[in-house]
């Protein structure tokens, strides 16, 4: 699956592949669009912060869809979910936060593990300020995917190596550092 992911890399659409996870994670999928990134960045470290600026470019529109679906949607869909599940206590506390931290959860949870697309939904639904939402959201995932580009073109053929040799443990922690945002989210 590492080579097929690799593969990638010298695919003509490789960026638009990149751009697509990254609107789609930003909104509704559960897959992070680092994945792609660190391989298409390993295969091709020349291009690797023009991969990161697809994936800023692609999770900010993304966001946006999230916030609409937030604002748009959330009385329709997710608050009859919330209620099936006896779960006011817990979004009512999470409302709070936002009225507490507002722009700091965006920031704190764009440069995080924590599931994006369940804080661009949140915002929507709790009003936010959007251009505040949009600039937290450019600035805290801008600053994870260019550092994940720029630890990459550091890292070389040094990282790949380290990076094929331990593929296998590399996802595995990803996807514990991806439940555990989840788990965080809901405690």
């Amino acid at each position: 699956m590492y080579h097929w992911t690799l593969s990638w890399a010298d695919h003509p659409n490789a960026g638009w592949a990149l751009f697509a996870i990254a609107v789609i994670e930003a909104s509704v999928f559960p897959i992070p669009p680092d994945i792609l990134l660190i391989a298409l960045a390993l295969g091709q470290p020349q291009a690797a912060f023009r991969f990161a600026a697809l994936s800023t470019a692609g999770t900010t529109v993304g966001a946006i869809i999230g916030y609409a679906i937030g604002m748009f949607l959330f009385n329709a869909v997710a608050l009859p979910i919330v209620e099936f599940y006896h779960a006011m206590e817990t979004f009512n506390h999470v409302q709070e936060w936002f009225v507490e931290y507002g722009v700091m959860i965006v920031l704190v949870a764009g440069f995080s593990p924590i599931p994006f697309k369940v804080i661009t939904i949140a915002a929507g639904a709790f009003g936010l300020f959007f251009p505040a939402f949009i600039v937290a959201t450019m600035i805290s995932r801008g600053a994870r995917f260019y550092l994940e580009a720029a630890l990459l073109c550091w890292g070389g053929e040094r990282l790949r190596e380290l990076v094929e040799q331990y593929f296998e443990w590399l996802t595995v922690a990803i996807a514990v550092v991806v439940v555990g945002g989840f788990t965080l989210l809901w405690l």
